[in-house]
């Protein structure tokens, strides 16, 4: 009776048990790997077929409605979140995922591969509950630089598509390899 007394007390407390954590990370992590590939592919597909202008569609309705399926199924919150956001309505970071961006920044810099970037932790939101925080950092593909890359190197079409559904477009100037931004989870514990 007592162990389980101190066992609920500790749990009670928000103690992060042994394995917890990665198992947490490794469920969410397998979750985000299914997402990501087919919004890739969605504008990868858009592109070729259409060119580039018909990957902002994609970018700005297919994909948060394919993540908002999926963590309504998972009873989780995924997004994408950026230092420079495209959309700020939906992609502007909170403070933790803004720490978290800031530090995906510098261990590119320092050399970590943009693919390999993630971080986890299980934190106790405001109102006292514990959550697991995911965050995925988004490396810039080749075909990501058509529309976030240098703007002077865009066709002036793609331009004013831009300016007409982003009108606060913070999201170019990006190379291959840099992290655009990162794909946030959180989940009630």
């Amino acid at each position: 009776m007592r162990t389980l007394l101190i066992v609920s007390l500790l749990a009670t407390a928000g103690v992060v048990w042994a394995g917890e954590l990665e198992s947490l990370t490794d469920e969410t992590r397998a979750e985000v790997k299914q997402i990501l590939p087919k919004v890739a592919g969605m504008m990868k597909a858009a592109v070729d077929e259409q060119g580039v202008a018909a990957a902002i569609p994609v970018c700005k309705d297919k994909a948060p409605q394919l993540m908002a399926d999926k963590a309504e199924a998972l009873g989780w919150n995924i997004r994408r979140v950026s230092l420079r956001t495209r959309n700020p309505e939906r992609a502007t970071p909170d403070a933790w995922e803004a720490e978290r961006l800031e530090a995906f920044d510098a261990r590119a810099a320092a050399g970590e591969p943009p693919a390999s970037i993630e971080s986890a932790e299980i934190v106790t939101d405001a109102a006292g509950r514990r959550m697991f925080r995911y965050m995925k950092a988004l490396p810039v593909a080749p075909v990501c630089v058509q529309c976030h890359g240098e703007r002077e190197r865009m066709a002036p079409e793609l331009v004013q598509a831009l300016a007409r559904d982003y009108p606060h477009d913070s999201a170019t100037g990006y190379a291959p390899g840099q992290i655009r931004g990162a794909v946030s989870v959180q989940r009630p514990l």
